[in-house]
């Protein structure tokens, strides 16, 4: 009897973890943003046509390696928001970030390099998860303030 328990034990344990490897996370069908850090003041958000800088680290959502970072370089990314420069799930996930805020942004793949990917560094239709930290915001809108 004890054998049989035993069984059904392990049948349990092996059952549900392979339950668990089935429903693994799914890559999200629209932009999710998530909020990590947020600084006490918030004088300036970035807004289209800004010119801003990033610091990012960029890993594939489907198994975390990561592809890119500025801090590896100790420079972040200076762009022009909203203009099209970065993919798209950049340009929609910055909107409205504070100098100092941190953000993840987890990005499908239609918002990031969709079938074409990116060199060999990003395969084709994976969506992306950012790490990234706005560090600085000028723009004409923000000059004049």
């Amino acid at each position: 009897m004890q054998i049989i328990n035993w069984a059904l034990l392990v049948f349990a344990a092996v059952a549900t973890t392979y339950a668990q490897d089935s429903s693994a996370a799914q890559p999200p069908e629209e932009l999710v943003i998530e909020n990590i850090y947020m600084p006490d003041a918030c004088t300036i958000k970035a807004e289209n046509g800004d010119s801003i800088k990033v610091h990012y680290t960029g890993t594939l959502f489907a198994n975390g390696n990561k592809f890119d970072s500025s801090y590896d370089r100790n420079a972040p990314l200076p762009l022009k928001l909203g203009v099209g420069q970065v993919i798209k799930g950049w340009d929609e996930g910055l909107q409205g970030m504070c100098v100092g805020e941190k953000r993840r942004l987890i990005i499908p793949s239609h918002k990031a390099y969709g079938s074409r990917g990116f060199a060999n560094l990003i395969p084709a239709n994976s969506a992306l998860v950012f790490e990234t930290e706005l560090v600085e915001v000028t723009g004409k809108s923000h000059d004049e303030l």
